[in-house]
């Protein structure tokens, strides 16, 4: 029984970070008024249904939940890598996807001092994916 109740806080941690990377984009566009570039929009996009998705896991101890919550976070991973590699100027300009509205490459948003928002958004998917591996690669018992 403990192995069960360790393996569901592995559930727990990829919904809690998926949560509160939520609430925190509502509230930097939402009640801080800032528009999300496009590169940001695809991460909502990848970030939302995770909420959803992995909450309905944890409070139904489903597993399927863990796999269907999977290619969201790897998608949302690769967006948020190279919108890292984008801020950190890894990357080419030319290969910027932005168009019209707010800058991808140019970012106004620093917390902590000095914390891009797209490092957080590569650091929260990076620990959903970590704690869903984790997750499905323990033995059921």
């Amino acid at each position: 029984m403990q192995d069960k109740r360790t393996q569901w806080w592995w559930l727990m941690v990829a919904w809690a970070v998926a949560l509160i990377s939520t609430l925190g984009a509502l509230f930097i566009g939402e009640v801080m008024g800032m528009t999300p570039c496009v590169l940001c929009w695809y991460q909502r996009i990848a970030m939302f249904p995770l909420a959803i998705i992995l909450g309905m896991a944890v409070f139904t101890e489903d597993r399927r939940g863990a796999v269907y919550a999977m290619p969201f976070a790897l998608a949302g991973l690769a967006l948020a890598a190279y919108h890292s590699a984008l801020i950190a100027g890894w990357v080419p300009q030319w290969w910027v996807p932005c168009g019209t509205g707010p800058s991808c490459s140019q970012q106004a948003l620093v917390i902590l001092g000095d914390i891009q928002i797209p490092w957080l958004s590569l650091a929260a998917f990076f620990a959903i994916a970590a704690a869903l591996t984790i997750y499905l690669i323990r033995p059921r018992t």
